[in-house]
């Protein structure tokens, strides 16, 4: 995430799935923050979940979001 205030804390968030062609990568719906690249096999199964923390450093903001990944069907 680059700017600031933009999600925060406690905030319901939907992710939109991108492929490569080794991987995965989540983007925060509209275009807020984007993920690392993800490997095949951690893809996730929810596209919906919650922001529990925000953490500045030199290199941007790192939003963590939690899925609830045991109640999504295959």
């Amino acid at each position: 995430m680059e700017r600031p205030g933009v999600v925060k804390e406690g905030d319901h968030v939907t992710v939109t799935e991108g492929e490569l062609p080794s991987n995965y990568y989540y983007t925060i719906d509209p275009s807020l923050a984007m993920s690392s690249n993800i490997p095949f096999r951690q893809r996730l199964k929810s596209r919906e979940g919650d922001v529990v923390s925000i953490e500045e450093n030199p290199k941007g903001f790192y939003v963590t979001v939690v899925f609830d990944e045991e109640d999504v069907a295959d």
